[in-house]
């Protein structure tokens, strides 16, 4: 028995999966439809115990490690769930950490136990309208003026952002540069903040992506996360989880795929014999397979060094990236690979594949595109 399988962990895994099964399959098509979850899905979660697992019981956590939120998120999409309700129904995973580790205890009450409880819902704010990537130039300023902070600027591509109550924004306090970056807790209610539309993507379709624009924003002084100037090392520090995070949805949808395509080549006959007979069929499978595996257990020992090890070891950080990317390359070749056997069928919006398809290709743009991700790589491996 390995810690990936305790009896504790066997439980949670049976428990992620019957929730999915009972209070998510039935209905994501309708919000895929609809282009967003449901505000009481949140709150579903929290009462089964799912949504905050990984974080401190003492901020209103679940408790456990990456581990046990790796456990959630793989059972979760092999019972049937996806990428995009991951991203949409957990995005505090990204919007509430760094309250945490700043140890604003009014901020965590405030907004984190909350949220935590399914109560509220949070966006992290970082993409702008002319950067990615570039963290480090972010534009949107923020100004003191007695005890505000006032806000200008814009933001784009933020999960969860129409229907966010908060935002945990990346700001400019400062000179250019990382050295000038803070990052502020923002309300939707504030006057000056807007949303705009919600964006039509080519995949996680349930999950509401929106345009936030600040016009003089004044955001209590109280609300900063952090030091002044400080919110560029907050953020870095979060990139590992959420690389990790990613890492497990890309080898899970991969997980997913496979069985589905199994499944189908088992049952689908042409020319009188099932297409798992065929052996163009079989040696699909088996790369399938094969670069799962692959992905799934360089991801897990990444996990497994986090729990032990301090975010900003450089040795971890590159574990993250490198699986990350890994695992990227595995569910794109995955995916595309299982819509092949599907055949028609997998290109038809009924069919799930096809929904997985979609999703999987977000996987190498978010949380550090592929291309940043190898170039970190190389430095951090001395290349």
């Amino acid at each position: 028995m390995s810690e990936w399988d305790t009896a504790e962990r066997i439980a949670l895994r049976e428990a992620a999966t019957e929730f999915t099964r009972r209070e998510v399959v039935p209905h994501l098509a309708e919000w895929e439809d609809a282009g967003e979850l449901p505000r009481e899905l949140h709150k579903r979660t929290a009462e089964a115990g799912l949504l905050a697992i990984g974080f401190p019981e003492d901020v209103g956590g679940d408790g456990g490690t990456m581990i046990d939120a790796a456990i959630a998120t793989e059972a979760m999409l092999a019972a049937g769930g996806s990428t995009g309700l991951q991203a949409s129904l957990f995005t505090h995973s990204i919007s509430t950490p760094h309250i945490i580790d700043s140890g604003n205890s009014e901020l965590i009450e405030r907004y984190v136990r909350p949220t935590l409880a399914g109560e509220l819902i949070g966006s992290l704010g970082v993409t702008e309208p002319g950067g990615g990537s570039d963290v480090a130039n972010i534009r949107t300023r923020a100004v003191r003026d007695g005890d505000d902070y006032v806000v200008n600027g814009a933001k784009t591509f933020i999960t969860s952002g129409v229907r966010a109550d908060f935002v945990t924004t990346a700001v400019r306090t400062g000179e250019a540069g990382h050295g000038g970056i803070s990052l502020l807790v923002i309300d939707k209610n504030t006057p000056g903040f807007t949303v705009g539309r919600s964006l039509r993507k080519m995949g996680w379709h349930c999950s509401d992506t929106a345009e936030l624009y600040f016009e003089d924003v004044r955001v209590p002084a109280s609300n900063l996360v952090g030091e002044e100037n400080g919110g560029f090392y907050l953020v870095m520090q979060q990139f590992v989880s959420e690389r990790l995070n990613l890492a497990v949805q890309a080898y899970g949808t991969a997980q997913r795929a496979l069985d589905l395509s199994v499944d189908y080549a088992r049952e689908r006959e042409t020319f009188g014999r099932p297409l798992i007979a065929r052996q163009v069929i079989r040696h699909k499978l088996v790369d399938m397979h094969t670069r799962t595996a692959a992905a799934r257990a360089l991801t897990r020992a990444a996990l497994e060094r986090s729990v032990t090890t301090d975010k900003s070891d450089l040795t971890l950080i590159r574990d993250a990236v490198v699986a990350k990317n890994q695992a990227v390359d595995c569910v794109e070749f995955v995916v595309n690979e299982a819509v092949q056997i599907f055949g028609g069928m997998g290109y038809m919006r009924e069919s799930e594949i096809e929904r997985h398809y979609r999703d999987a290709r977000i996987l190498g743009i978010g949380g550090g595109a592929t291309e940043v991700m190898k170039d970190l790589a190389a430095k951090l491996l001395g290349y």
